[in-house]
């Protein structure tokens, strides 16, 4: 109801009648009232007045009624624990395929191999429960798709140069702007669900403990919407990916990454490796030239571009 009316209010963009809101949506002036309170202390400035209601400000919060077309699948919480957690129980129990779980703020926020992820006011914490109909063998392949369309999104609405670092770390003047966590559950031969948490750092200061990161605000010198980046990230990756086939995905991928033909330290669980990049495969893996000339094939793991000393 609270979206209805924002969105009365918004195409009418004059006063308008608590009788009027009354009669389209079919509920009491009373109840009305009750919304336009409750909309208020979320942050919405509605002038109040005899003759009605207008609306002259609506924060930048990605509430699930700011997008009327998604709203039944947008679950948004001002703070968890991590959105991954909040998607897995929810995709366990069933929820529709594209349903969104949005954080303003997380308090156990995490990135790959266990690391925390900073989750500072201003940016942008959520987790995708996808459902595509393919076996797991496919799946590193979601990840590399939605490493592309987020880079075209940041590349058409910013004007960017925004690029990927492998596996699908978004990078701007080397600096890291955009982290993916990914996390699968099976039914016999095919994917149940692909749950894809991104951290982008939108409108939030990165700390000084983070000098290879940045955010649009730094790089663009402005706020940035939260809402309608959300929105055209959102309908960008469902359009591509009602369609999707997921061949060649990797030759897509590669004019977007400038990890190939780069020194790197990789980092997993038990290894820590530095060589050169010399290819990705068409599995996504990552194919390492060691100092004594062998290679390595690289699955996992994380990556820093030149040699770098993990504490």
């Amino acid at each position: 109801m609270k979206g209805k009316i924002l969105h009365i209010l918004t195409a009418e963009n004059s006063i308008v009648s608590g009788e009027n809101l009354s009669s389209r949506l079919d509920i009491s002036r009373v109840s009305i009232w009750k919304h336009i309170k409750k909309l208020q202390q979320l942050g919405y400035i509605i002038d109040s007045s005899p003759k009605g209601y207008r609306l002259t400000f609506s924060p930048d919060i990605p509430f699930a009624w700011e997008f009327p077309a998604r709203e039944a699948k947008i679950h948004y919480f001002e703070s968890v624990t991590s959105t991954m957690d909040i998607a897995r129980d929810l995709a366990r129990k069933g929820c529709p395929d594209f349903s969104v779980v949005i954080a303003r703020g997380q308090t156990k926020g995490r990135g790959r191999l266990k690391r925390v992820w900073d989750s500072a006011a201003g940016g942008l914490y959520f987790t995708l429960v996808l459902r595509p109909l393919i076996p797991p063998v496919i799946s590193p392949m979601v990840n590399f798709v939605i490493s592309i369309v987020l880079a075209r999104t940041l590349r058409e609405m910013f004007a960017i140069d925004a690029m990927v670092k492998w596996p699908n770390d978004i990078l701007v003047n080397g600096e890291k702007l955009s982290g993916m966590l990914s996390e699968m559950d099976t039914e016999a031969d095919m994917v149940s669900f692909i749950n894809i948490g991104l951290g982008i750092n939108i409108n939030n200061d990165v700390p000084l403990v983070e000098p290879r990161a940045t955010s649009l605000k730094k790089i663009l010198g402005r706020r940035v919407s939260i809402k309608n980046f959300l929105e055209t990230f959102l309908n960008n990756l469902e359009s591509r990916m009602k369609n999707e086939t997921f061949k060649n995905v990797i030759a897509e991928w590669k004019p977007y990454t400038m990890t190939i033909n780069r020194t790197v330290t990789i980092v997993t669980h038990h290894r820590r490796l530095q060589g050169l990049v010399v290819d990705v495969d068409d599995t996504g893996a990552l194919i390492l030239e060691l100092a004594d000339g062998s290679r390595e094939k690289i699955i996992y793991g994380d990556c820093f571009h030149g040699e770098y000393n993990i504490a």
